[in-house]
């Protein structure tokens, strides 16, 4: 499993804005091949912090995720929405063993 954890800041004037995009990527992502988990996070007491949770059964699969129409249209549609540019770490999943 392949677990990629994307930090985002947002403009406080853009979050609405980011989560409708955020929502529409999240419930085609969630439909892709491979695709174990894909979670939109708000931080409690910083609605401009945000984190991606995405979840796939492993590298091809998450790779393919970057080149889909709903994850290019979400890249360039928040970018001038970012505060700061977004950060992803990749980790291996060791448990739940999928």
């Amino acid at each position: 499993m392949q677990v990629t954890i994307v930090y985002v800041k947002v403009k406080p004037e853009n979050i609405s804005d980011f989560l409708e995009a955020s929502r529409l990527n999240h419930e085609a992502s969630v439909h892709e091949p491979g695709n174990l988990r894909f979670d939109v996070l708000q931080m409690d007491d910083d609605p401009t912090q945000f984190v991606l949770y995405e979840a796939y059964q492993n590298g091809a699969d998450a790779t393919a995720h970057k080149t889909t129409p709903h994850y290019l249209a979400w890249r360039e549609a928040v970018a001038d929405w970012m505060a700061s540019p977004r950060q992803g770490i990749t980790y291996n999943g060791i448990f739940p063993n999928q």
